[in-house]
């Protein structure tokens, strides 16, 4: 099933240059525009800051997003990766349509799924109308990638699974971080 979905959508590839480009614009840029937005968020709260030092939600939310993100991409997807090798759809297939060259490391779970599913659940916790923008903006992405050629469907749906729930679990302890940092 997961090749069988995998080619369908890949089959889409190649057949109109502007969806291409399209494409490969989102299978790796939005996420620059994401964490742009969580700066701008943090830097807005630094500016407006009141003397009485009160808590500040937009920089609790980008440490937590931000936080959980790296654990999720940097540590979770590493240690799966390194128990567990899934080579990517252009080594396995023939005729698979690639749009973006990529290294033929294991692609499961996405990295980039993990990190801006658990990016956007994040947000969420904080911003929910946001965080549903982030969400899309992940689902986009991680289609893109199946798209383009470079992931399996289940290397999304793990990442993004994996992602949500590095945040879910996580950001009571990062927020006990954050704190002792902050305050």
């Amino acid at each position: 099933m997961n090749e069988s979905i995998f080619l369908k959508i890949n089959s889409w590839a190649g057949q109109n240059i502007w969806l291409d480009r399209f494409m490969i614009f989102s299978a790796d840029w939005p996420g620059y525009f994401f964490i742009g937005i969580l700066i701008l968020y943090l830097i807005h709260d630094r500016v407006t800051d009141t003397v009485l030092e009160k808590r500040n939600k937009n920089t609790e939310m980008f440490f937590i997003s931000l936080a959980a993100a790296v654990i999720a991409r940097f540590i979770f997807v590493e240690l799966i990766r390194f128990f567990y090798y899934n080579p990517r759809p252009f080594l396995v297939l023939q005729n698979v349509y690639q749009l973006l060259d990529y290294e033929a490391k294991s692609s499961f779970p996405s990295g980039h799924a993990a990190f801006y599913f658990a990016l956007a659940a994040g947000v969420y916790l904080y911003n929910r109308k946001l965080g549903w923008i982030y969400f899309f903006g992940a689902v986009l992405m991680g289609f893109a990638r199946v798209f383009s050629g470079i992931h399996w469907p289940v290397d999304i749906i793990a990442g993004a699974i994996l992602g949500i729930i590095t945040t879910k679990l996580l950001s009571n302890y990062l927020y006990r971080i954050y704190e002792s940092f902050f305050f």
